[in-house]
């Protein structure tokens, strides 16, 4: 990981509502143990959950 990489800003979109049926907030995606634990990811550990995120904008369908 490069260390001259700051801090990776959190994909939260001010949308916190988790689905009932997905357990993912319907903002970004993320299930409750990923919001809770953001603040003490590393970098590495941050950018992972993005990659998850991508895949399950692919894979989820929310509804509003």
């Amino acid at each position: 990981m490069n260390s001259n990489l700051r801090d990776v800003p959190s994909p939260c979109i001010d949308i916190c509502q988790i689905d009932p049926d997905t357990n993912l907030c319907r903002g970004c995606l993320r299930n409750l143990d990923e919001i809770a634990g953001w603040p003490d990811y590393s970098n590495e550990q941050k950018l992972a959950v993005l990659a998850r995120l991508e895949q399950r904008r692919s894979d989820v369908r929310i509804k509003p």
